[in-house]
């Protein structure tokens, strides 16, 4: 079948056949097919969308973390989201460095296990500010000791227990840490040709800085994967407004606010104040047959009038005072 010529084309070959030049004819293939390169190696398995929305769960993991890592530390730490990829976990495993801190998180109820890589120099910084030092890392990188292990398993175990409420908004987990390795080769938990979402985030404590990447394979978070967009997350947002209102509701009514009731207004001289006497009369700007205002906090919300309930002092409510009058 012969190929239909678009207005565009025909105007061309007119105009090229008044001139005379042929050779001006340039001929452009119409519905041309677009071939997408896929790799069987590396299949994709995250879209663009579920990385942005890890991106999103892990900045609220970030300034949850940054609050309590600097009170645990005593010293300013800061957490930032500057990254997030689909990568082979052969690739991510090929660019750890020894000795490395890898906590091995199990992503319970899922089956598997996701890694918080963190590097050595802040490893070493967290454990200088532990002991009573001022954060600094150390010039020369060497192998953790075994103490140095464990004070740096009680940190990670707290920032594990910080991961629940970023994925709410996804699912409920409840993960814990099941060990802490400082070398890569004891971390094989998968396929080096499994894909994984690698989330990059920058972590300073003091003047120290340093990397946290956080392995997320796809085989792990593969049942919930398809919460992973912003709609989702939106409407779950939504859901836990309205799940938390009556909660709300409920302690604003049972706060405490001070009332106040202002009998009269004057104005007398700074000599006049000095000179008061027990028994002297000061004319007020109200009557006794007023309506006195009844403040709640700074704002006047009521009138009223005076009384007695039950041998006390009171007032009864006269008229409220609408918004804007």
């Amino acid at each position: 079948m012969s190929e239909i010529l678009s207005q565009e084309e025909i105007d061309n070959l007119l105009n090229a056949m008044a001139s005379g030049n042929n050779n001006a004819i340039e001929h452009t293939p119409v519905n041309e097919k677009k071939v997408s390169i896929y790799d069987f190696a590396r299949p994709s398995k995250f879209g663009k969308e579920q990385l942005r929305t890890l991106e999103v769960i892990f900045d609220n993991f970030a300034r949850i973390s940054s609050s309590f890592l600097t009170g645990y530390l005593r010293t300013t730490t800061n957490i930032e989201v500057i990254s997030s990829e689909q990568v082979t976990y052969g690739e991510f495993n090929n660019s750890l460095l020894n000795p490395v801190v890898l906590s091995i998180i199990d992503f319970n109820p899922f089956k598997g296990s996701i890694i918080l890589d963190l590097s050595s120099s802040i490893g070493y910084s967290m454990i200088d500010r532990i002991l009573g030092g001022t954060g600094e890392t150390i010039s020369k990188t060497r192998d953790f000791t075994e103490i140095e292990v464990i004070l740096l398993s009680k940190i990670m175990e707290k920032l594990v227990e910080r991961l629940e409420e970023p994925w709410k908004q996804v699912c409920e987990i409840r993960p814990h840490l099941e060990k802490v390795e400082t070398n890569s080769q004891f971390a094989q938990i998968m396929s080096p040709n499994e894909m994984v979402a690698l989330v990059t985030l920058s972590i300073k404590v003091g003047d120290v800085e340093g990397l946290m990447n956080f392995c997320i394979p796809y085989i792990v978070i593969e049942p919930i994967v398809g919460n992973l967009n912003t709609k989702h997350w939106f409407s779950t947002v939504e859901n836990n407004d309205g799940q938390y209102r009556p909660f709300v509701e409920k302690h604003l009514e049972e706060a405490r606010v001070p009332i106040s009731v202002i009998v009269g207004k004057t104005n007398i001289t700074v000599d006049e104040f000095i000179n008061i006497q027990v028994g002297d009369v000061i004319p007020l700007d109200s009557y006794v047959t007023s309506d006195f205002k009844v403040k709640v906090g700074d704002l006047t919300k009521f009138y009223a009038k005076p009384g007695i309930n039950k041998g006390k002092n009171a007032i009864q409510i006269t008229s409220v005072i609408r918004k804007g009058e």
